[in-house]
């Protein structure tokens, strides 16, 4: 089964995209922000990352470059979802590394088909 780490640091955010996903079902792992993000993937190996970027402790663009850099994680599927949606903010994530982005609000249609895309890449 196909494991999903959502990173937000709004709680009916991770609840509302960890219900969607779970009903599509896909395993999910939350985290409220960055540095919790990094213990939850030394703890559980996932397949994919839906990652805000506007969080407290260590953002999500921070979060990437450190996915990116590291020999363990620089292959692994990331989402950027954010609710700044200028075209700078998609710049800098896509330059950080990132393999896709979403703007919030999203629909649950947007959500699934975009992370189905990757999914289905990577199996």
């Amino acid at each position: 089964m196909t494991t999903i780490l959502v990173v937000d640091d709004q709680p009916i955010t991770l609840r509302v995209l960890g219900l969607t996903l779970r009903n599509e079902g896909y395993d999910i792992v939350t985290a409220e922000d960055g540095l919790e993000a990094l213990s939850r993937l030394d703890e559980t190996p996932v397949d994919l990352v839906l990652l805000d970027i506007a969080m407290p402790r260590l953002d999500g663009i921070t979060l990437l470059r450190t996915l990116r850099a590291s020999e363990r994680h620089a292959a692994l599927p990331v989402i950027m979802l954010t609710a700044n949606g200028q075209d700078s903010v998609r710049k800098a994530a896509l330059a950080a590394g990132a393999d896709g982005f979403l703007t919030k609000p999203t629909s649950s249609r947007e959500l699934i088909e975009t992370v189905g895309r990757f999914v289905y890449a990577c199996t």
